[in-house]
Order: C-alpha cells, then sequence, then structure tokens
C-alpha cells in the first residue's frame, strides 16, 4: 500500500506490504511524533492507528513553547 504524506510543503511516501501504523510511520520518514499531529481529511488520526489501504495524511505542526 502507498501512504502518502504531507509535510512542511512536501509529499513523502511510505510504501508497506503490511499494515502500519502511524507512529512507524513517522519514524520512517523520521519525524519526532510528539511534534505533529496526523491527519486524514478533517478528523485528527491517533498515531496509535493502524493503517491497512492507500491513504493520503497531513502532517500538522505543534509547537509549544513555555
Amino acid at each position: 500500500m502507498r501512504i502518502s504524506v504531507e509535510h512542511l510543503g512536501e509529499t513523502l511516501t511510505v510504501m508497506s506490504n503490511d499494515p502500519i501504523t502511524i507512529s512507524e510511520i513517522l519514524s520512517r520518514l523520521e519525524i519526532h511524533p510528539s511534534t505533529v499531529l496526523a491527519v486524514h481529511g478533517d478528523t485528527i488520526v491517533p498515531h496509535t492507528s493502524s493503517i491497512s489501504s492507500d491513504i493520503e495524511l497531513e502532517l500538522i505542526i505543534v509547537s509549544s513553547g513555555g
């Protein structure tokens, strides 16, 4: 399956033959999970969600300060 990920104006692609979690996708892309929210359409997708078919995701940067 093909997972397209829009991040910082780029479209990145992860290919997988088996179901894969959002966390695993972020790991493959070397993106720290605490820095982004994964969004599909208008829905925030938990990082524990398993993807088992082609999908397009958008990563929204989460920033916090103190």
